[in-house]
Formats: C-alpha cells, structure tokens, sequence
C-alpha cells in the first residue's frame, strides 16, 4: 500500500473519530445525570485519542461530518442514549472490513480497532436510562394491545360493518384493558416485593397499551370503509411491531429480525381468528347490528 493510500485511509479514520467525538461530546453537555455524563465524557476522550493517533500519520486536521453529529445527538436527546450510541455503533460496525485491510500496513489501526471492542462497548453498557429498565413493562403493554385490539377490532369489524361503532367498542375495550393491564402489573411487581417499581411499572405498561390503541383505532375514525379501516389498522400494527422491536433490538443488542416475525404472527393470526369469529356471530347466531 502506497504512502499516499495509507494517509487517505488515516483521513477515513480520524473522521469516523471526530465525529464520534463530538456526538459523546454533545450528549454529554445535554444530559443531567453525572454516572452518564462521566461515561459519555470517558468514550469521547476516547475517540479523541484515536483521533489524534491517525493524526499523526496524516498530519492534517479533519473535520467531523456535521449531518451525522447532528442527526445521533438529536437521537440521543429524544429515543435515548443507549439507543443512539448502539446505533452508531452499529454504522461503525461498517468500516471494521476496511480496518482489516489496513492493519498489515498501519499498526495503529489494530490497537485503535482492539481498543474500541473492548473498552467502548462496556463503557455503553454502564449507562443507566430508565426507559430501559423498564422496556420490560413497555413491550407488555404493547404486545398485549396489539394481540388483543387487532383481534377484537377484527371481530367487531365483522360483527358490526359500522366504523364509528367499531371505532368506540375499540376505544372501551382498549380503556378497559389498559387500565387492567397497568393494574396487574403493579401487583405482579409488587409480589415481588419491589414496590419501588411497581408503580412506574404499571404507568409504563398502561402507557404503551394506551399509545397502542390511540393509533390502532385512528383509521376507524377517519375512514368510512370498515374493510379499508381493519386493512390500515393490520398495517399500523406490523408497523409499530417493526419500530418498538428495532428500538429494542438496537439498545439492547437482541435479535430484531425474530423477534418482530414472531409479533407479526401472533398478532396477526389472532386477527385472523377474531375475524373468523365476528363473521360467525353476525352470519350464524341471529344478531345482527346495524
């Protein structure tokens, strides 16, 4: 490899570093809680010692790409630490290849490499962001609301042909349900002799099943179709099926693909079987409602 390649790929670098740099830099000026400012402040005087490192084989300044700091500080600041640093570290993940095939000819490529594997994704681990603690109950109250108003918005749909009937029997049962979903988790928590959770359990539970519902029976309010309605409602549901489980999979390092397959199904094969049902109340049981 040429001189001139290895200063090129230096630059490559040192950018990837400054960037990094100043996002950890940014997300730590806009938080408030000192153990995540320290982790944050410790991973940027990271990246500027790699920086710095490239430098020296370059030995020019580069600037960091301000759309990308732009974008993962704002990140940062609305869906969580955690979820922005494990998404950047994913788009770093991308220039590893490149990183291999340098190391034979620029040493410091493999200490920087080596450092960051080990170091920066256990500094990330230490970060403490409640909504985390508590993805548990979210993923509860979401997939409970998915399941069972996809499922009985199917039926209703079938049962009743009317979208603001189906519209408002899906908003009681979606209160109902929220409301019971949020009490049992409380006392689920709270057997478990945590009672200084079970209370933020609870709202957090009765607060994605309640989200859940609001965008789940919003077609059946503004359309007239109650076909087109349950079709765009399906939608919405493997929508926010695929957005919850990528936000999850990214901040805690799971498997996205099996796990958003799985919702899918199961809500969707309940939907199925509701819908079966509704069609045979109104066509079999003489009750009909119009």
């Amino acid at each position: 490899m040429t001189r001139e390649e290895l200063v090129k790929h230096a630059k490559l670098f040192q950018r990837e570093e400054i960037t990094g740099y100043q996002v950890y830099k940014n997300l730590a000026k806009s938080t408030n809680d000192k153990n995540n400012k320290t982790v944050l402040a410790k991973i940027a005087g990271e990246e500027l010692k790699h920086y710095n490192i490239f430098k020296q084989i370059s030995g020019v300044d580069v600037a960091p790409q301000k759309t990308v700091v732009w974008f993962f500080t704002i990140c940062g600041k609305i869906l969580g630490l955690t979820f922005a640093l494990r998404l950047m570290e994913r788009q770093e993940a991308k220039i590893q290849d490149v990183y291999e095939r340098v190391i034979p000819y620029m040493p410091e490529a493999e200490a920087v490499k080596k450092s960051e594997e080990e170091h920066e994704d256990q500094l990330i681990a230490l970060i403490q962001e409640e909504r985390l603690d508590y993805a548990g109950s979210m993923v509860l109250g979401l997939n409970d609301a998915l399941v069972e108003l996809t499922g009985a918005l199917a039926g209703f749909s079938l049962a009743m042909q009317n979208t603001r009937l189906i519209a408002v029997a899906g908003l009681i049962t979606g209160i109902a349900a929220s409301l019971s979903m949020a009490a049992s988790q409380y006392l689920s928590v709270k057997t478990e002799n945590d009672d200084r959770h079970a209370g933020k359990s609870a709202i957090y539970t009765g607060l994605a099943y309640i989200f859940t519902v609001a965008i789940l029976i919003s077609p059946f309010l503004l359309l007239t179709s109650y076909m087109l309605a349950l079709a765009t409602t399906l939608l919405l549901a493997i929508a926010i099926i695929f957005a919850f489980n990528f936000y999850i999979a990214v901040a805690k390092n799971l498997n996205f693909k099996h796990r958003f397959l799985e919702m899918v199904v199961i809500s969707l094969g309940v939907s199925a079987l509701t819908f079966g049902i509704g069609l045979l109340v109104r066509n079999y049981l003489g009750i009909p409602i119009d």
